[in-house]
């Protein structure tokens, strides 16, 4: 297989506001030790995928500090390896860019300067994992010219989603952008595999067109043109598309199952940080939680994620709540449903609480 990795760390931005402003989507913490970008990165290089381009836009500080020489990931290399792309990539570039198209055009450079057959482009919206050289062989076998990645959901409401209809060949016949949906449906998760010579001839000819969205005008109006086929993805996966679909999918990891299922079979790689072991106190109690290293427990955590470096004092109760690191919590404190970024300090004798579907959110550096 010779494919190489492409990253959109920013596209979803906007979708976790309370999360992605200080930081890109790629570099939001999930599950007590990982980020979001992890997953992709992880992927790569467990299909032997050896050569992977990040793009970056801006807030990226973070995920430079996670990122690191990408030694991490087996990525450190003297050819190919993890290769950052900054926003500024082409030399006509006017500003940020706004869209995937926009961000493609930039790195035309590096599509160019490589000799791989396939480009396998990923967001960082989705938590699965997935061996993209299956993927990259049934586009092959397809003679596709664009295989989309898809997986069966049965939401609520489908708005912002894309969902994908496929003849009986797999090849797609219809798309639906931002459509009301209601039950199972085939959706598109943001993964999808093009020959390399075909994407740069289709940013070459958006460009020249004046196009503005690569999944509207481009692959949206030519269901009929091009060889577009759909790839089934049967396994877990879990969009993170707000901060409630965020705290969902961190609590679905309280589950045996679902944690088997995503790290079971091949290591989700993270950055290594070297923490002393977590420290429980002789009145603490904790309950199908997952308690990251370094932290130290003097009361009760239930059903709860409690990221690196975390202290919860005596007598704090804390219930389904994602705790993120080197957060301070007080003694005689309560939180039910809470998410707090990094840094947060929360005093002796505070009662916190939200739901389910709107969690209370405290932001980075935050002292209650």
């Amino acid at each position: 297989m010779s494919a190489v990795g492409v990253i959109f760390s920013n596209i979803h931005d906007e979708n976790v506001p309370e999360l992605s402003r200080q930081r890109t989507m790629g570099s939001i913490p999930y599950g007590g030790r990982y980020r979001l970008i992890d997953f992709a990165l992880s992927n790569f290089v467990n299909s032997g995928i050896t050569t992977v381009g990040v793009i970056t836009k801006n807030n990226y500080q973070s995920l430079l500090d996670h990122l690191g020489s990408g030694k991490d990931w087996d990525l450190a290399r003297k050819t190919g390896g993890l290769i950052l792309l900054p926003p500024f990539g082409a030399t006509n570039t006017e500003g940020l860019y706004r869209n995937r198209l926009e961000a493609l055009k930039n790195i035309t450079g590096f599509l160019n300067r490589r000799n791989e057959d396939y480009v396998v482009l990923s967001d960082c919206d989705g938590v699965f994992r997935m061996d993209f050289s299956d993927v990259v062989d049934y586009h092959e076998a397809k003679g596709a010219d664009i295989t989309l990645v898809c997986h069966d959901e049965e939401i609520d409401s489908a708005s912002g989603y894309t969902a994908i209809k496929a003849d009986e060949t797999g090849r797609v016949t219809d798309i639906r952008i931002n459509s009301m949906l209601r039950g199972k449906n085939k959706f598109f998760i943001n993964v999808m595999v093009l020959n390399r010579s075909f994407l740069i001839d289709l940013i070459n000819d958006s460009v020249a067109h004046g196009y503005k969205s690569f999944r509207e005008d481009i692959i949206l109006k030519n269901t009929k043109k091009f060889k577009i086929y759909a790839y089934d993805f049967n396994g877990y996966h879990a969009s993170i598309d707000s901060l409630s679909t965020y705290f969902k999918h961190n609590m679905e990891l309280l589950d045996k199952n679902v944690r088997d299922e995503l790290f079971g079979a091949r290591d989700i790689y993270t950055k290594v940080r070297d923490s002393a072991p977590s420290k429980y106190g002789s009145d603490s109690h904790v309950k199908n939680s997952l308690i990251s290293d370094g932290c130290v427990v003097e009361g009760t955590v239930e059903n709860s994620i409690l990221f690196r470096g975390v202290k919860i004092g005596k007598g704090a109760v804390i219930k389904n709540s994602i705790i993120m690191q080197d957060t301070v919590i007080g003694e005689k404190v309560i939180t039910d449903c809470v998410i707090t970024d990094k840094n947060v300090v929360i005093r002796d004798n505070r009662i916190l609480a939200g739901c389910d579907v709107q969690p209370y959110f405290i932001p980075k550096g935050t002292m209650i």
